[in-house]
C-alpha cells in the first residue's frame, strides 16, 4: 500500500541554517502560510515544490522529506 502521509525535516534544515519562515517561502515561490503547514505536516508539497524548498535548504529530498509507511 502507498504511503499516505509523510515526514519532513523542513524546520530543523530551516532553523539550522537560521532561515525565517517568510525567507525560505521567497525563495521557493510560496507563501510563509503553506511553509508553515508544510512544516506542520499539514501539506504535502508537490514535488516541484519539495525540491524547491531542499533546493534553497542545500539538502536532498531523501534528506528533507520520508513518506511515513501505514502498518
Amino acid at each position: 500500500m502507498a504511503p499516505e502521509t509523510s515526514t519532513n525535516m523542513v524546520r530543523k534544515y530551516r532553523r539550522w541554517q537560521e532561515i525565517s519562515q517568510a525567507e525560505l517561502a521567497q525563495r521557493a515561490g510560496v507563501s510563509r502560510q503553506t511553509i508553515a503547514n508544510i512544516e506542520k505536516g499539514n501539506y504535502a508539497p508537490s514535488v516541484y515544490l519539495a525540491l524547491a524548498i531542499c533546493r534553497v535548504l542545500g539538502r536532498t529530498v531523501e534528506e528533507v522529506f520520508s513518506p511515513e509507511e501505514e502498518e
